[in-house]
């Protein structure tokens, strides 16, 4: 068996993807005290609001419950330190930068046998992360990584992530892709929702909820075609930012999705039409709030919030954004289970 810890856990999408593979997962750790609620009632493991950088290693390995089990540490810092969204803007002074060490620290300290990480293809680039692979080679760890599109696994979304797999126990890789030549649309995973308005919420479903709309911008996703852009608007419909030399890069926003491809890379704004190409490709309206989070792999029954909570879109936007893709944490834990079937007797 294996036993995890997810650092950096959030909502839980690694944890789902871990239990969906046979993982059990023991706690997770997050900052953010709001994602307590999700993690804890989806996935049946604990979770500890508590800083990474000040965890000590025996408070770590005080979950694991037997020592026949083999250990795994997960840690998906955050990415927005590494993010292309970045360029041009200093990062260095961001609390976020340090947390990739934190993690190496507590590899170092615990010496679990397997590791994993997951971020955006960008960190490649920073010595903080060089420096962390040196750190698990020196500590006798084999090493894959490599960037990973998830629409090759299943994932019906257009989202590339740096995967790496550690192991003390010798040579690991991740998965052949399982859906190389049969991509998911939005269409497969959205397609059957019950249609809402914008500013609507769904009866069968509290997350199925859009947000709301100005006049403006619904004459915009009006006059919107699925893979189209702002520039096939009338010049009344433009906004004033788009017609500006600068603006005329950014094609993207204020679109919408095509039914027969998978979606564009979900963010923590994917609820709100002007912020991407998160424009239902029929309905009048931006994605809502379960269509997000069904796109990002989570299951139709997962709860982000206790039926007593409301549900905020920059919230629960924040929460979906954020995770790593259940689909993708599934393969990783598919990965880590083939590779302790394959060890030598």
């Amino acid at each position: 068996m294996i036993e995890a810890i997810d650092l950096f856990c959030g909502a839980g999408g690694l944890t789902a993807g871990f239990k969906k593979a046979g993982i059990k997962v023991r706690a997770g750790y997050d900052i953010d005290s709001l994602c307590k609620f999700a993690y804890e009632h989806n996935n049946g493991a604990i979770f500890l609001n508590e800083d990474v950088s000040l965890i000590s290693k025996e408070k770590i390995l005080s979950h694991h419950r037997s020592d026949r089990s083999y250990k795994l540490l997960a840690g998906c810092a955050p990415c927005q330190p590494f993010s292309t969204y970045n360029q041009g803007i200093d990062t260095t002074k961001d609390q976020k930068w340090p947390l990739l060490g934190s993690f190496s620290r507590l590899i170092t300290e615990t010496s679990p046998d397997l590791v994993t990480m997951e971020n955006v293809p960008n960190v490649t680039k920073h010595s903080i992360y060089i420096d962390f692979v040196e750190s698990m080679k020196a500590c006798g760890y084999y090493i894959w990584e490599g960037t990973v599109s998830c629409i090759d696994y299943g994932l019906p979304q257009q989202r590339k992530r740096h995967v790496l797999l550690g192991s003390k126990l010798g040579s690991i890789e991740l998965i052949p892709p399982t859906h190389k030549n049969d991509h998911k649309t939005v269409r497969d995973t959205i397609g059957s929702l019950p249609p809402i308005e914008a500013g609507e919420i769904s009866s069968e479903d509290p997350m199925h909820k859009s947000q709301g709309m100005t006049e403006i911008t619904l004459a915009r996703i009006r006059a919107s075609t699925p893979g189209g852009t702002w520039r096939d608007w009338p010049d009344e419909l433009k906004a004033e930012c788009h017609k500006k030399i600068s603006g005329k890069t950014y094609p993207s926003v204020y679109g919408r999705m095509e039914w027969d491809k998978p979606s564009p890379t979900i963010t923590t704004l994917c609820y709100g039409f002007g912020n991407g190409r998160f424009g239902h490709p029929e309905q009048n309206r931006a994605l809502s709030l379960r269509e997000a989070a069904l796109l990002q792999g989570f299951p139709k029954e997962y709860l982000f919030s206790s039926h007593n909570s409301p549900l905020h879109f920059r919230t629960i936007g924040r929460m979906i954004g954020n995770a790593v893709p259940v689909r993708l944490g599934e393969i990783i834990g598919q990965s880590f289970i083939r590779h302790i079937k394959m060890l030598p007797a």
